[in-house]
């Protein structure tokens, strides 16, 4: 086969798998990335596998929704069934992470899911852990955090998270 006909044959297969498709088109993390429900609800009604990790950090859709604080697509993705407990590269599953980023709403839907609330990341944190050391001591990780994800439009509000990491450990009691 030629050069030219491999080339037109390729991109007869990305037009027919992209274009034309009848499930989604938008990537899940990218979807959760930019709030689009309407994808993920795509995903969701297409049978994606909602557990399936990124390839930077492995978060599941799950724990991305709890870093970017996506209320209703994490609810979307509990109710849908994925797996709570999965854990990233850093051993973080979706409660330690919603936890630690003061997801309070998040938080809540974990608990009453069932989150398993005794998983330890790999530093040896549970979620209640992740929210008790004084804020001054974790200011830095928040804001090495922020810096690497903010050209994914990542912000975090630091008078927020002072004030709400006493009321999520209150919550994991």
């Amino acid at each position: 086969m030629s050069t030219k006909l491999k080339l037109v044959f390729a991109i007869a297969m990305l037009l027919s798998t992209s274009i034309f498709a009848k499930g989604p088109r938008v990537n899940l993390q990218v979807a959760i990335i930019q709030g689009n429900i309407k994808a993920v609800e795509q995903h969701i009604k297409a049978e994606t596998d909602l557990n399936i990790k990124e390839s930077t950090g492995g978060s599941t859709p799950l724990i991305t929704a709890c870093t970017f604080g996506k209320t209703e697509i994490a609810k979307a993705l509990i109710d849908a069934g994925a797996d709570l407990n999965i854990q990233n590269n850093d051993g973080s599953t979706a409660l330690i992470t919603a936890s630690f980023f003061c997801r309070t709403e998040i938080v809540q839907y974990l608990l009453d899911a069932g989150a398993n609330q005794t998983i330890t990341n790999h530093v040896g944190s549970t979620a209640i852990q992740s929210v008790m050391a004084p804020f001054d001591a974790v200011k830095p990780i928040y804001e090495a955090i922020e810096n690497g994800l903010k050209p994914l439009g990542f912000k975090l509000d630091y008078k927020h998270l002072e004030k709400t990491r006493p009321i999520i450990a209150e919550m994991l009691k």
